[in-house]
């Protein structure tokens, strides 16, 4: 409804050049917080269309579990203001192990990213990453554990690699909470040889006690 989007903190400039954690001032377009100074992620950029927060959550809650699927398409949306204008990456979903497909029945990052591949018009590879293991659910868990629990959970499949050699790739998820996930598939593409690694999702956790 009306009154629950009008909710939701829609995310822009002033915000770090790398992680997209926003600034309560303008530091300039290269600015980068203290937590990407001291330790660089693997991805280049991560751009999130709103705030994580009761009403983002529900949102994408409905597009996860309750069999809604046309929810991608508003996701989609929000999200394509930061694709930038000219580029020629290929987008990419994060991947779900199939065990979790079979169950869920389908990858809401994928439902986003081809949905998002028909507003952009740029080229959508579903199957450019492949999730090796199953990997314990995150939630609750802090950066430390989340990094471990993912580390080495992603690849690059080898009829794939010749495609993202020297190519940027724009990775779509839905929630951003510490980088973990998207810092793992970013360290994937760039041993096959991507250039760049840039991230967009729907929401991102803007408050340490989230």
């Amino acid at each position: 409804c009306v009154d629950c989007w009008q909710e939701l903190h829609f995310l822009g400039d002033p915000c770090c050049a790398r992680c997209g954690l926003p600034f309560e001032y303008d530091g300039g377009a290269d600015a980068e917080c203290g937590a990407c100074l001291a330790r660089p992620p693997e991805y280049d950029r991560v751009r999130a269309a709103v705030a994580y927060g009761e009403i983002a959550r529900r949102v994408v809650l409905k597009l996860k579990y309750s069999g809604r699927p046309g929810v991608a398409e508003t996701l989609a949306h929000f999200m394509q203001r930061h694709v930038d204008a000219g580029t020629v990456a290929i987008l990419a979903p994060v991947p779900l192990h199939r065990w979790r497909i079979w169950t869920r029945g389908y990858n809401q990052s994928a439902l986003i990213a081809s949905a998002l591949a028909k507003r952009s018009g740029l080229q959508c590879e579903v199957g450019l990453l492949e999730r090796t293991k199953a990997t314990p659910p995150l939630k609750g868990k802090g950066s430390r554990e989340r990094a471990l629990a993912v580390r080495g959970a992603f690849r690059v499949p080898e009829r794939m690699k010749s495609g993202v050699k020297g190519r940027s790739v724009l990775l779509i998820d839905d929630v951003y909470t510490t980088g973990a996930t998207v810092n793992a598939c970013a360290s994937a593409l760039k041993r096959a040889g991507a250039s760049q690694v840039n991230i967009i999702c729907w929401a991102r956790v803007v408050r340490a006690d989230d």
